[in-house]
């Protein structure tokens, strides 16, 4: 990142401060769910009877910090694997489309997530991590989608099908 763009960060940091919001839920779950841009579907989770049947329910906002954050939180819970991938992306940082690129494709060895038509996809997980999340994961992409009833229904699914 160059001087510039960890300025233009710094500034949005301070001008429009937003709270890192992550609410837990069963930790025997195998199941997290990112809402990417949509807060108020987060916090109707985390009121809802949904998040009695996650791990983690928390939201993505950039494809570089908030990817690495989300690979990181991941990898150390073990049980997490599958991620319900919801809510609207985040306009101009398409932060749900990189982490499906890098599920998919990986990083290249720049650390640029391969095919993500985000601005900065460039992250500092290593490889490793990623290789590791991409084997530990899968990603049910529901992108676009804010319904909490919709939402149940993949859950109670998945739990009819382990």
């Amino acid at each position: 990142m160059n001087i510039i763009e960890e300025l233009a960060g710094e500034l949005c940091r301070i001008i429009l401060p937003i709270e890192d919001e992550v609410f837990f839920g069963d930790p025997k779950s195998n199941i997290a769910i990112c809402t990417l841009s949509s807060m108020n579907l987060l916090k109707e989770i985390s009121k809802s009877s949904i998040i009695k049947e996650v791990a983690i329910a928390g939201r993505l906002l950039s494809e570089n910090k908030g990817i690495d954050f989300l690979v990181r939180s991941v990898l150390s819970n073990e049980k997490i694997n599958t991620i319900i991938l919801c809510g609207k992306d985040v306009l101009g940082h398409n932060s749900g489309d990189s982490l499906l690129c890098l599920c998919k494709n990986g990083m290249d060895a720049n650390n640029k997530i391969i095919g993500s038509i985000s601005p900065h996809p460039v992250l500092t997980v290593s490889k490793k991590e990623v290789s590791k999340f991409q084997g530990q994961v899968k990603i049910i992409n529901k992108i676009g989608k804010t319904s909490i009833s919709e939402l149940k229904g993949i859950i109670e699914t998945l739990r009819q099908t382990q």
